[in-house]
């Protein structure tokens, strides 16, 4: 790695370290209904109609269980609302190309897709959508998606601070206190930073401009592409205004923008271990976390480039130089190094956006962000998912940890008992046996084997990252495949959703058991939740599930392809 790309990535992470203590209390300012926030003069208004409207009662509050009921209900709503306009496209307004409505199986997939924070796309934006569905549709889910995922955080740290209490807040009140004063604020920033920076956000008609070395006539996209780019990002959403996602140049014009945008879609995830460590009165836990992800988010970086870097071993024969990036896939706005810090990123959390194509990776580059995405997605995460599942994953670790030295475990001084563990053991179990069961009977379908462009173990590793990304809610694309049939639209969507609710279950019964805890003081001698010991301990956890589960897998697709491409064996 050069010197000025290691600059760029202390840089990124400096600028974590620094944002991550104020965003993180703002965040608890947030989440605590009696508390009033530097937004409330302007922001306060608005919120109290919206309960006047709604008649939502911002003071009740709801057990672990009837909140998980109200979050079910609303996305089931938010599911069916955005698949009916996605239907009605044509009879409604702001559709200024005339696009039709996509088939009701494509239209699905999109509904759950934005639903569940995925994002993944089976279509090309600026020829499907029209600037309606973009945006009073879409755009509306990036800011309640991860609202929800963040709300499940909520929940959980509640259940772990509080003792013997039966409610954990109210749903309504956390989703509009968060759409109203984290996630709209910050994309209104970010919106201002990429008009400066060229992001067009207008409602006029594409233009037509006339190629100079042919007659060929190209179409130029228009539309209100900066404010959808902006939560995009934010809320770790990652669905592109167009097809190219942020490759384009409407989407990610600059070298600058392509740095901010990174730094944007960490951020909040970022800010999420302050807030966890602040509400569990245990700071050095969360900067543990936080540490972890750091350190793993930075050799996925170092490790991709490196690939990236190296190029092929064909690449490296034919150049005249000692060494041959791999160029092919990539922006040259960008190079390697960008596209490899975004695509290790981008699924480092659950964002998904991409400003070059996986495909085009080597075996080994396009193996990383595949294995951030099997890891649970955990370093850094999405917009509340990531933590709760790390609390998950750090569970399972205090749980082992407890069986060598042979005492009952506890966490956070509230004891680990069946029920918590069978709750942990099932969210990973859905994790794994969606992604890899999803993944061999598509390889064994005539749609699936048809679907497939390239043969060999880079199409194994299509499928598998197509399942890997939407049941990790990242909606990151792995190209070369035709995802857009009935077949493939209905499974992959299926996945989306018990990716997403198939989590959110078990952490919401796993928070209805905390609560009715009381908190002990944790005896002499227990397991410490910070420090090396901790670190050491939750990182070999995360190394044996994530990686020893999937490595069959990778044995055959990218690991395989690297093997075959040494050997000169193509398909």
């Amino acid at each position: 790695m050069k010197l000025h790309t290691l600059f760029f990535l202390i840089l990124l992470l400096s600028l974590l370290t620094l944002l991550r203590k104020p965003l993180g209390l703002y965040l608890a300012q947030i989440l605590n209904p009696k508390e009033k926030t530097f937004l409330h003069p302007i922001l306060g208004p608005l919120e109290r109609l919206i309960y006047r409207l709604c008649h939502i009662q911002p003071e009740e509050e709801e057990s672990a269980l009837h909140y998980l009921l109200s979050l079910l209900f609303f996305s089931f709503v938010s599911l069916l609302f955005v698949f009916l306009l996605l239907q009605l496209q044509t009879l409604l307004p702001l559709n200024p190309e005339h696009l039709p409505s996509a088939s009701m199986d494509l239209n699905f997939n999109i509904a759950a897709s934005f639903v569940t924070n995925t994002n993944w796309q089976n279509y090309s934006g600026e020829t499907t959508l029209s600037y309606f569905s973009q945006m009073a549709v879409l755009a509306v889910q990036n800011f309640l998606s991860p609202a929800v995922g963040l709300c499940t955080l909520a929940v959980l740290t509640r259940a772990l601070v509080r003792q013997k209490e039966k409610t954990v807040g109210n749903f309504f009140t956390d989703l509009v206190r968060l759409s109203l004063y984290l996630f709209l604020p910050l994309a209104l920033l970010f919106s201002l930073f990429l008009l400066s920076e060229g992001v067009p956000q207008n409602f006029q008609s594409y233009q037509k401009a006339h190629c100079l070395e042919s007659k060929e006539v190209q179409t130029i996209v228009q539309g209100p592409i900066a404010s959808q780019e902006a939560i995009k990002l934010i809320g770790t959403n990652g669905g592109g205004y167009t097809n190219t996602n942020s490759a384009h140049p409407y989407e990610n014009p600059t070298p600058l923008t392509n740095f901010f945008e990174i730094f944007a879609f960490l951020l909040i995830p970022a800010a999420q271990t302050f807030y966890f460590g602040k509400e569990v009165k245990n700071h050095k836990h969360g900067w543990t976390l936080y540490l972890l992800m750091s350190t793993l988010f930075a050799l996925g970086v170092f490790l991709c480039n490196h690939a990236e870097f190296k190029g092929s071993f064909l690449l490296q024969e034919a150049s005249l130089h000692s060494s041959a990036p791999n160029m092919e896939g990539k922006e040259v706005r960008f190079g390697v190094f960008d596209s490899a810090l975004f695509a290790t990123a981008t699924t480092a959390t659950s964002c998904g956006a991409t400003n070059s194509s996986h495909t085009s990776f080597t075996p080994l580059g396009g193996l990383i962000p595949l294995l951030n995405m099997q890891l649970g997605e955990i370093l850094f995460g999405g917009v509340g998912s990531g933590l709760y599942d790390m609390v998950v994953i750090v569970i399972i670790a205090i749980f082992i940890a407890g069986l060598m030295i042979g005492r009952t475990p506890d966490y956070l001084g509230k004891r680990l008992e069946t029920g918590e563990i069978k709750m942990t053991m099932l969210a990973m179990l859905i994790l794994f046996t969606t992604i890899l069961g999803f993944t061999a009977f598509s390889s064994l379908t005539i749609w699936g084997k048809e679907s497939i462009f390239n043969p060999g173990p880079h199409g194994l590793t299509e499928i598998l990252y197509a399942f890997t990304s939407t049941t990790a809610n990242n909606g990151s694309g792995f190209e070369g495949s035709n995802y857009n049939i009935f077949a493939y639209n209905i499974l992959l969507a299926l996945a989306m959703l018990i990716g997403r609710f198939g989590l959110i279950v078990p952490v919401m019964i796993l928070s209805h058991y905390f609560v009715k805890k009381g908190r002990h003081p944790l005896p002499e001698g227990s397991f410490p939740i910070h420090g090396a010991l901790f670190f050491s301990i939750l990182l070999a956890v995360i190394l044996v599930l994530g990686a020893l589960t999937y490595s069959p897998a990778l044995v055959l697709g990218p690991i395989l392809e690297h093997m075959d491409m040494v050997r000169n064996i193509f398909y």
